[in-house]
């Protein structure tokens, strides 16, 4: 049994002060929930193979066809991991990618920098023989649909991501993911609410679109063209969230409803939500709580599709455990709309974009963060 001891002080230690911490939200982001070791805990291995078992596992780069699934020796930096939300509504669906995020761990591994790709930046996506894809162009987003289509049989989010990912490293030269996730949406409700909620701040008041202030959803206008009804509302201000709340925040992004700057206000907020959820599995409530701390871990891997390219989540979790969300750098990527004839078409990058990812590549965000402070997110 565990035990809180006396500090130095005088005052109860924490029973957790000297183990490696269990929990790591690493998301999409938003987001991933990932363990972090504690060898010395008891029922540390009962708990490891808990949540190792819940976790999906998918061959998200196509790997496997290749023969490349053994397991390296060690992880060692840089990292580059790519997050991808999707909110799944029917099965015979094929899913688009709601949320691009990238995690990039510099060779230290002692910090990272998180930052999305819109979803509806226009690309090219390349050919994929697999889904019977010739290639075009398109938004970004769509990669993910393209490849997830089997012909007889619903669409398969693991092909899909495959050809996203290869999209992915044709925007950003990057050669090679280390890990990559695909989060369900939805899981995240459950996340949060087996954590007891998330504390996070609201940069303005923003109203929702599609859900009432009891929760509901709210009625379609006949003939469609917009909704009916009072709209939750999220104010201005610290906020407690529980879990239908927090993913219906980071779903806003009109400008009626609060969001000016749109898919870009999105982006912030999920990358705000990441860090709050990290913060929050964090928190003395929930890792001094073995029931809590147990229904987040299961709620989190029931909630993902990982592939850590030969590693598993626990591996990776044991290599980041120098990562604490206040060490998380958020980007935010200068963009703008393309529009032809006065339509829009989606969005592109701005050349400084091109110069971040060189510094990624050659291993300089440091030093290209000094240069570019505007990238860094602002709360508003």
């Amino acid at each position: 049994m565990l035990v809180a001891k006396a500090g130095r002080d005088g005052g109860k230690r924490s029973i957790w002060r000297g183990v490696p911490r269990w929990a790591r939200v690493c998301t999409v982001f938003g987001v991933v929930l990932m363990v972090l070791s504690g060898a010395t805990l008891m029922g540390y291995h009962v708990l490891v193979n808990r949540y190792e078992g819940a976790v999906g596992k998918g061959d998200l780069f196509g790997d496997q066809a290749a023969g490349a699934t053994e397991k390296k020796s060690d992880i060692k930096g840089p990292l580059n991991i790519l997050l991808v939300g999707i909110d799944p509504r029917k099965p015979e669906t094929p899913p688009l990618a709601d949320s691009i995020m990238i995690l990039h761990v510099p060779a230290g591994m002692d910090r990272g920098y998180l930052f999305s790709l819109p979803r509806d930046l226009r690309v090219d996506i390349p050919a994929f023989p697999k889904a019977h894809y010739p290639g075009g162009t398109d938004k970004l987003n769509a990669a993910m649909s393209y490849g997830s289509r089997v012909p007889g049989q619903n669409p398969d989010a693991a092909r899909g991501f495959e050809l996203l990912a290869n999209t992915v490293q044709q925007v950003t030269g990057i050669e090679r993911f280390d890990a990559g996730a695909i989060i369900n949406f939805t899981g995240f409700k459950k996340i949060v609410d087996a954590m007891g909620g998330v504390d996070m701040y609201i940069e303005r008041d923003v109203k929702s679109e599609h859900r009432k202030p009891d929760g509901t959803m709210r009625e379609l206008k006949p003939g469609g063209g917009g909704y009916l009804g009072p709209q939750a509302q999220y104010k201005k201000g610290n906020a407690h969230l529980n879990g239908w709340q927090a993913l219906d925040y980071v779903r806003q992004r009109y400008p009626r409803n609060g969001v000016p700057d749109a898919d870009y206000g999105r982006q912030r907020h999920q990358q705000q939500f990441v860090k709050a959820m990290v913060n929050q599995a964090f928190s003395a409530d929930v890792v001094t709580n073995p029931v809590k701390l147990d229904r987040v871990l299961r709620a989190a891997g029931q909630s993902l599709i990982f592939n850590g390219r030969g590693n598993s989540v626990v591996d990776f979790a044991l290599a980041l455990k120098g990562i604490r969300s206040d060490s998380i750098e958020t980007i935010k990527l200068p963009g703008g709309p393309v529009t032809v004839g006065g339509a829009y078409k989606g969005e592109k990058l701005l050349p400084p974009a091109e110069d971040f990812f060189t510094a990624i590549r050659t291993e300089q965000v440091d030093a290209f963060m000094l240069e570019h402070p505007d990238f860094k997110q602002k709360n508003s």
